[in-house]
């Protein structure tokens, strides 16, 4: 019989008591005999207190301060702003430039200078939506565009 693969979230371990396997939900640390038919829910709280991001911003003219340190005003309108930031995350995973490369050149941030890294933080620091998008995200995995206040966002997990 062939092997059914693990929905995210559940690990298969073997009972030296049963002689048989089990299944394990990595978030509530729970167990069961049966075979998990969806993904294990994440509880909220659980998982990394904090983590290391590097960001790619790209404000529009609708963004809550639409200037940047390299253009004052900024006067991209909201989808050309998202055009631009799916060709950058395009680009970064053909392997054509680094995060790193493409936040200096093109990210409307402050941090651009380091190559877009906001350190270690926790959770509650940043906007939600920048906030969860980063917490879901493992570590060297690249976000879809996340849009807040302050624009659109691209967040690279290195911690």
């Amino acid at each position: 019989m062939a092997e059914r693969k693990l929905p995210r979230g559940w690990g298969k371990y073997e009972s030296k008591r049963y002689s048989r396997h089990y299944y394990f939900n990595v978030y509530t640390r729970e167990s069961q005999w049966v075979h998990p038919s969806r993904c294990a829910p994440r509880v909220p709280g659980k998982g990394p207190h904090e983590i290391q991001c590097s960001h790619l911003l790209v404000k529009h003219k609708c963004s809550r301060r639409p200037v940047s340190w390299k253009q004052e005003p900024i006067t991209r309108s909201r989808e050309e702003a998202l055009c631009l930031i799916k060709y950058l995350r395009q680009c970064i995973q053909l392997g054509k430039a680094s995060f790193s490369e493409m936040a200096q050149k093109y990210s409307d941030c402050h941090s651009a200078k380091t190559g877009g890294y906001l350190g270690i933080f926790r959770r509650g620091v940043m906007e939600k939506a920048f906030e969860n998008s980063a917490f879901s995200l493992k570590v060297g995995e690249i976000s879809e565009p996340v849009f807040t206040k302050s624009g659109i966002h691209l967040i690279l997990r290195t911690a």
